[in-house]
């Protein structure tokens, strides 16, 4: 199926490394055009060169005030156009909630909710018909995760916050689609599972609560997102969709 991507140009946070990368490098191959940020310039530099051409690297911190207008101009500036965002940020801290601090939940705020909240504000303002904002969020919209009750407060109020853009930016032909990644084999999640103390058994009693029984894959990840953004799924709008291999097959 032709996802109608070609030369259609999309700003992917958090893309030097696990889902954002793995987006980003589905939309290329599909023959958009990526922005691709993370908070460091070197990193988000080198991931744009390993991605190859038609990447175009921004060292962007999404706390940042300043980061929606930057990396709004680099899409223009470099490709002559916006079509949408993936908006991708890396979990906050684990911890239980009497552990976590108050300086941690501020920062966690600051970049996981409100940073998203201003690019995606920002975005909006440019898109026209056929538009989309896409939010990264987790399968703790649905069903919190042991340990981390940060993202388990914050991840849910934005999946609400895209769900009331959905419906302001309906009449106006633009789409607003979560995607909610469980067990997804990336750095982060390995790190998940090292905090048990037993990072194999941890993996095999998370595999075993899954129908499909594995971890996925970051590129299967990368496909659904490259589909919700592109015009194929032009009929898709406040939607949050699992990526878990079933493991919300209950709900």
């Amino acid at each position: 199926m032709d996802l109608e991507l070609k030369d259609r140009v999309y700003i992917v946070t958090g893309a030097t490394r696990g889902l954002g990368r793995a987006t980003a490098a589905q939309l290329l191959a599909e023959g958009a055009k990526v922005v691709v940020s993370g908070r460091h310039a070197e990193e988000a530099a080198k991931a744009a060169g390993e991605l190859g051409e038609g990447a175009v690297g921004i060292g962007a911190d999404n706390a940042d005030p300043a980061t929606p207008g930057r990396l709004i101009h680099a899409a223009r500036e470099h490709f002559g156009r916006l079509d949408g965002v993936l908006i991708s940020v890396g979990g906050p801290p684990a911890g239980a909630a009497e552990q976590l601090t108050d300086d941690q939940w501020e920062r966690a705020f600051e970049s996981v909710f409100l940073g998203a909240v201003r690019l995606a504000r920002a975005v909006a303002g440019e898109l026209g018909e056929g538009g989309v904002i896409g939010f990264v969020l987790s399968s703790s919209v649905y069903e919190p995760v042991r340990g981390l009750t940060i993202s388990n407060a914050l991840r849910p109020g934005l999946a609400g916050y895209a769900k009331s853009l959905a419906g302001e930016l309906g009449p106006r032909g633009v789409r607003v689609v979560g995607l909610l990644p469980a067990r997804i084999d990336t750095d982060r999640v390995r790190e998940l599972d090292a905090l048990t103390g037993d990072a194999d058994a941890s993996r095999a009693r998370q595999s075993a609560a899954i129908p499909l029984g594995r971890y996925g894959r970051p590129e299967e990840f990368g496909k659904t997102a490259a589909f919700l953004l592109s015009p194929a799924a032009s009929y898709l709008t406040g939607v949050m969709l699992p990526v878990d291999g079933g493991a919300l097959h209950s709900f």
